[in-house]
Parts: C-alpha cells; sequence; structure tokens
C-alpha cells in the first residue's frame, strides 16, 4: 500500500498541475512543485533510512505516513503558488520515509531468489498505482477540481497505516547507539543547497560553493564519529557506487519526462488534462511488465546484463522522443515512446536495488537502500530544477511576461491576443524541445554507467542474513 501510494502520487501530480497553474498563476515557478517535494524527501531519505536501523522501520513508516497525509491535506487547501509548493515539501518530508522503509521491509523478509519473485508483485501494484494516477488525475481536474488529486492520498494512507499496525511485526537488534546530529545536518544543508544552484538564476555559484563547502565537512565528521548517519564506507563498494550513480541518472530521465511530457502535451499539443495523463501512463505500464520478468530472469542472468540492458532501451526511448516531440506530433505515438521508456527503466531498477540489498548485513540495510533511493530522487530533482531554469531562461529572452504566459494554461487564454500566443507557444515549444534533447543525454550517461557495473555472483538460496 506504501508503494501504491507512492506510486500514484508520482503521476496523479504531473497531470494536474498545469491546470493548477492556470487556476493559481506562477509558471515561472512550475518546476518548484515537484522540487519542493522532492527536495524534502531526498533530504530525510538517508535519515530515515538510519533511524529505521537504530529504532525499527515500523515506528519510522508511521511518521512518513503520518506527514505525507498532512501535507496532502494542506497542499488542497492552497490558495497560492507559494502555498502549494511549502505544503509540498511536507508531503515530501513523509514521501522521504514511505516509499525507501516500504523497500527496506522487503529486503528483511525475503532473500535475493525470494526478492525478485516479490519485485513482480510490487511492480504490478506499482504499475496499476502509476497508471491510475493520470487517468485518474485527468477525470478529477476535468469533473473536480485539482485540489482532489490530493484528498485522494488521504484514505489510501490511512489505509497503509492500519495494515502496517495490525500485519507487520519486527524484532529490533537492541544496541548502544548515538545519533549523529550534526551529519544529518550538513547532509541536509549539503542537499538543500546544491539543488538550490540549479534552481535560484544568478546566484547558482554562491550555492554550489556552500554545498561544496558543507559536503567537505559533513566528509571530514563521518570519517571520525563512532555512527555515522551514512557509512561512507559503503561506497567502497562497488555496486553501491555505480548502482547510486545509475540510479541519479536514472531518476533524471524518468521524473524529466514525467515532470514536462504532460507539460508538453497539454500547451503544444492542445490537448485535455485528461490525454495530458494518458500520454504518460504507458510508462507505468511498461515498467511493471519489464520488471516482472527482471525478477524471473535475475537468478539466471544475474544483475549486469539486465541493468545494461534496461539502461540501453531507455537511451532508446528517450533519443527517440527528443526527435519525435514536434507540434504534430501523433499522441499515440509518445504513448507508445513512453511504454518503452517504461519497460527500459523497469528492466534496470530491480535488480539495481536487489543487488545493493543483497550486499549489506540487517544494521545497514535500512540506510543503503535509502541512499540508493536518493540518489534517484537528487537525479530527478536537479534535472527537472534546471531544466525548469532552462524552460524559464527561455521565455525571459523572448522578453514574454511571466502572468501572461501563465495565462495561456488557463480559461484565461481566448483573452490574449493571438500574436502574442503564438509567440507564448513558440518560446515554449523551443524550449521544452531543448529539454527533451538533454534527457536524451542524460539517459546516453545512464547508459554508460551500467557498463561500469561490476559482476556479482548471486548468494544460494536462503544464505543471506535477512533478520537481526
Amino acid at each position: 500500500m506504501g508503494i501504491f501510494l507512492a506510486a500514484m502520487e508520482m503521476t496523479v501530480v504531473s497531470t494536474a498541475m498545469p491546470t493548477a497553474v492556470g487556476d493559481l498563476g506562477g509558471i515561472n515557478l512550475y518546476a518548484w512543485i515537484f522540487t519542493a517535494y522532492l527536495l524534502t524527501a531526498t533530504v530525510t531519505m538517508p535519515i530515515y533510512g538510519k533511524l529505521a536501523d537504530i529504532y525499527g522501520r515500523k515506528p519510522i513508516m508511521f511518521i512518513g505516513i503520518a506527514l505525507f497525509l498532512s501535507g496532502s491535506f494542506l497542499c488542497g487547501h492552497a490558495d497560492s503558488m507559494i502555498m502549494l509548493i511549502f505544503f509540498r515539501s511536507i508531503q515530501g518530508l513523509g514521501a522521504g520515509a514511505v516509499q525507501p522503509i516500504a523497500l527496506t521491509i522487503v529486503g528483511d523478509m525475503f532473500d535475493v531468489h525470494q526478492r525478485a519473485k516479490i519485485q513482480g508483485v510490487l511492480s504490478a501494484v506499482w504499475g496499476v498505482a502509476g497508471l491510475a494516477g493520470p487517468v485518474l488525475g485527468g477525470a478529477i481536474v476535468q469533473l473536480l477540481s485539482w485540489r482532489w488529486v490530493f484528498y485522494i492520498n488521504i484514505p489510501l494512507g490511512l489505509g497503509c497505516a492500519a495494515t502496517l499496525f495490525f500485519a507487520y511485526h519486527e524484532t529490533v537488534c537492541k544496541r548502544k547507539h548515538k545519533l549523529d546530529a550534526m551529519g544529518a545536518i550538513l547532509l541536509s544543508m549539503t542537499i538543500v543547497f546544491t539543488l538550490l544552484g540549479t534552481r535560484v538564476r544568478g546566484e547558482g555559484i554562491v550555492f554550489f560553493s556552500a554545498a561544496a563547502a558543507t559536503l567537505a565537512a559533513f566528509i571530514w565528521l563521518e570519517r571520525r564519529v563512532a555512527d555515522p548517519i551514512i557509512p561512507l564506507d559503503l561506497f567502497r563498494q562497488r555496486v553501491i557506487a555505480v548502482a547510486s550513480a545509475g540510479g541519479a541518472l536514472m531518476g533524471a530521465a524518468m521524473m524529466s519526462a514525467t515532470t514536462f511530457i504532460p507539460l508538453y502535451t497539454q500547451i503544444i499539443l492542445a490537448k485535455t488534462p485528461y490525454e495530458a495523463g494518458s500520454a504518460i501512463a504507458p510508462l507505468v505500464i511498461g515498467w511493471p511488465i519489464s520488471s516482472t520478468l527482471a525478477g524471473r530472469l535475475l537468478p539466471r542472468l544475474g544483475y549486469r546484463i539486465l541493468i545494461r540492458s534496461g539502461q540501453a532501451i531507455t537511451l532508446l526511448a528517450a533519443t527517440g522522443l527528443s526527435f519525435l516531440l514536434n507540434p504534430d506530433a501523433n499522441l499515440w505515438v509518445v504513448r507508445l515512446t513512453m511504454f518503452v521508456y517504461g519497460l527500459g527503466l523497469g528492466l534496470a531498477n530491480p535488480p539495481l536495488m536487489i543487488a545493493v540489498q543483497s550486499n549489506v548485513p540487517w544494521d545497514r540495510r535500512g540506510v543503503a537502500t535509502a541512499v540508493t533511493m536518493s540518489s534517484r530522487t537528487i537525479g530527478g530533482t536537479l534535472a527537472v530544477g534546471m531544466l525548469g531554469n532552462l524552460l524559464a531562461a527561455t521565455l525571459a529572452a523572448r522578453d514574454i511576461p511571466i502572468d501572461i504566459a501563465d495565462k495561456v494554461l488557463g480559461a484565461e487564454r481566448t483573452t490574449i491576443p493571438p500574436p502574442m500566443v503564438e509567440s507564448i507557444l513558440g518560446a515554449l515549444r523551443d524550449g521544452m524541445g531543448t529539454i527533451f534533447h538533454v534527457v536524451a543525454v542524460i539517459a546516453l550517461a545512464g547508459f554508460l554507467v551500467s557498463l561500469l557495473f561490476p559482476r556479482i555472483r548471486i548468494a544460494p538460496r536462503n544464505a543471506e542474513e535477512t533478520k537481526p
């Protein structure tokens, strides 16, 4: 249920946000709707992972669900773009716990052979939720209001909490510990400064310099404390280092596509919110199909061939999008390409996560899972931020007022003189055309990194340590 909640949130919001911008204004802040959520989720993932290794998975999962539902309720009540962005950050604080802790629980309960099969079940849940997201989001926007895409999380989250409370029982290995609070603060500052560097035009160098300074301080501290928030020796393992880099590029390719394709479909192709949602829906059909296949093939083929094949397919789809998206693009061609996109991501993702979980003991599995997932969200957040800046810069370079550009997304579009509409659409079309070329380059980098993944022997059945 946690996987379902996280998967549906990603696609349902992407579908509804163009309409929300038309209602609230602030197209120049469009990318921040996603960035605020991803930023707080990314900052907290490693912290939640460490806490789950210390206090157990269950209490940390409860905290995440509570924050996620509170943020969802507040997002539905937002009456300005700034408020929506702030409430999305609260939602992200909860999301930072929900999905990684859910996957950590799976890592605890099953060995590598069982885990490969259960990934198929989780991928099917992810696919159903992801498919329901854009379709349901488009229908909600047209029949009710974009605000209901947030309210729908509440009954799902309560169901998740109830199931966790009554059905999941764990034994936590008691040990002395001291939470590395300063390490958590320095890590959070590093991530925040880095992400702000991609967002604040003209002052990026200041934030990147600050990020470099806090990162240096973080590394210095983590090498000296007895119980670091992130054990740096994890990255001495090639599998975790390559999985983190590959996950970052995978997240960048995925989040960029799901963020900007609905916007392109609704503005440039002049489609409805429902059709904009359906443009990315095939991604979450292809993902569970190939993920299920990867789970079945993993014990026989190993990690490397699946990861490399998945990244190659993703590169093929991203390159196709960069050339196929134009004002005359056929929506079915976009849908088919997104289906292939999902096949590639689904084939590569489970082996990456299973490889990481299979190479660490129980008391490091939470933080290792969270670090791998946070690298994916960091990659996605950085990419969406930089590409959002690129779009805003395109509008600014052509002296297009942001408040006028906002109206193109809403009902006031008919009040704008046709020549001005054409100029705005031209700027948005050119800006997003460049965006999709950059996404193809990101996918290429992901494929190249996959070539570095080491050869790892699959452990014999039931040979792993699965309990504390």
